[in-house]
């Protein structure tokens, strides 16, 4: 079960606009799931910054992870591995030769799932989180987000 925080719930609807107590509290708040964007990019071109743009507007926290510095609209992006691993998702924007150094340290971040985005598949990998408990998914992040599956 996730957990609830300040920051993952997101209050929808005030119950005198609504009127239906089982409903109102079904949708007080929508669990946010915290994702880290590895390969993230400040080039608004790239489908990393859009990945951020989009997780941001669906209210998703997120850690932006890259090579390069940056920002995504006022976001910095590090180049320093989070310290904290309290991520439900990982989602990959970087091809699978330069996953081969992050495979451990992903494994240990023990995120429920890792979204590999197109052009990101890697089925070596992908067996090796199954086999920890780790969700991979062969999907793009925009997609899922699109059609409220994220």
């Amino acid at each position: 079960m996730a957990k609830i925080s300040k920051t993952s719930c997101l209050p929808l609807v005030l119950w005198k606009s609504y009127g239906n107590w089982p409903t109102f509290f079904d949708l007080l708040c929508i669990i946010m799931k915290k994702t880290l964007i590895i390969g993230a990019s400040s080039k608004p071109d790239r489908y990393s910054y859009k990945a951020e743009m989009m997780l941001r507007s669906h209210g998703h926290e997120t850690f932006l992870f890259g090579n390069k510095n940056g920002a995504v609209e006022g976001k910095e992006i590090s180049r320093e591995w989070p310290e904290t691993n309290d991520f439900d998702t990982v989602t990959m924007y970087v091809n699978p030769s330069l996953q081969v150094e992050m495979e451990e340290a992903i494994i240990k971040l023990k995120p429920k799932r890792v979204v590999f985005n197109p052009g990101t598949e890697n089925p070596i990998f992908e067996n090796r989180l199954e086999s920890n408990g780790i969700q991979a998914l062969e999907a793009c992040t925009l997609v899922l987000l699109s059609t409220k599956q994220y």
